[in-house]
């Protein structure tokens, strides 16, 4: 679909981008959404939501899927590259061509941050892991590792507590940053333990207190030591928070004229799901009213 035009172009095919595409083709805007990876962002990985809405994060993003499908919105599997504004329009390129509108939303969300460690990478998927309800089964009844102290790591923990002989919760500090209940239900599990002051240097762990360094035999290592924005395609213009996330105002519209951003790739996101929907409506509000001046 190259060189097409739209009302809005929104960046982005998580649960935000879906939900802003959804309330913009409801207000009649014709709307295309813009996405390389799977819908539904890092969502899909969980097969149960901590929360509300229940099910599953595939459900939850399907049923989102189809409804912007059967609204007319387009959708257009590429990578974008740029965007830049081209007189009244706004222009989006991509790995395939170029995409115009008078509006965009960028909703394209963030990724989990590596550890940055020898081995990382030549071990993905053999050993080392980000998705614990993709892959725990692999690892019944073995030790695994687990870095980090927010609600994802405790969340992943407690899923890989249904099959794991062991799992060593590894965080850098003396307190998670989760929330309670989820601290409580690590608490209540005889098979997670807490490695405290510690961080992650191969499956070796050192303290940050002392530097002595403990070698934790395990089989598989999962890493959630937060998240990175994705919007290395947005230009200076738009500013960035000191984690690279997008700055906006109130209202979710950045420095650039038309442009707004929602969700994880946005400054003072929330993090949890229902802010991802509240955001994704909140920006496609805001676009509208911008629109019809």
């Amino acid at each position: 679909m190259p060189d097409s035009k739209f009302d809005v172009i929104v960046i982005g095919a998580g649960i935000t981008g879906l939900t802003a595409a959804k309330l913009a083709a409801q207000s009649g805007l014709a709307t295309a959404n813009i996405e390389a990876l799977l819908f539904g962002g890092l969502v899909i990985n969980i097969n149960e939501l901590d929360g509300e809405p229940h099910g599953s994060g595939t459900e939850l993003a399907s049923n989102l899927m189809m409804e912007v499908s059967d609204l007319g919105v387009a959708n257009i599997a590429e990578t974008v590259t740029a965007l830049a504004r081209e007189g009244d329009l706004l222009s989006v390129a991509t790995d395939a061509g170029r995409h115009r509108a008078r509006a965009v939303i960028i909703a394209s969300g963030a990724q989990l941050r590596r550890l940055g460690i020898p081995g990382e990478a030549e071990f993905e998927h053999k050993g080392v892991s980000q998705c614990a309800d993709c892959d725990g089964p692999m690892y019944k009844d073995e030790d695994v590792v687990v870095v980090g102290g927010g609600d994802s790591a405790l969340q992943e923990a407690l899923v890989l507590a249904n099959f794991c002989k062991r799992v060593h919760l590894v965080h850098r500090g003396t307190k998670y940053r989760a929330r309670q209940h989820l601290i409580d239900a690590v608490a209540a599990r005889n098979n997670i333990y807490p490695v405290w002051n510690t961080v992650a240097t191969r499956v070796r762990v050192r303290n940050v207190l002392d530097g002595a360094t403990t070698e934790i035999p395990c089989t598989g290592l999962f890493a959630y030591i937060g998240l990175e924005p994705r919007c290395e395609f947005a230009p200076p213009e738009i500013q960035r928070d000191a984690n690279g996330g997008l700055m906006t105002d109130a209202s979710l519209r950045t420095a650039m004229t038309g442009v707004y951003a929602a969700g994880a790739v946005r400054a003072g996101y929330g993090g949890l799901l229902t802010h991802a929907v509240a955001e994704g409506d909140a920006a496609a509000r805001a676009l509208t009213a911008h629109l019809r001046g």
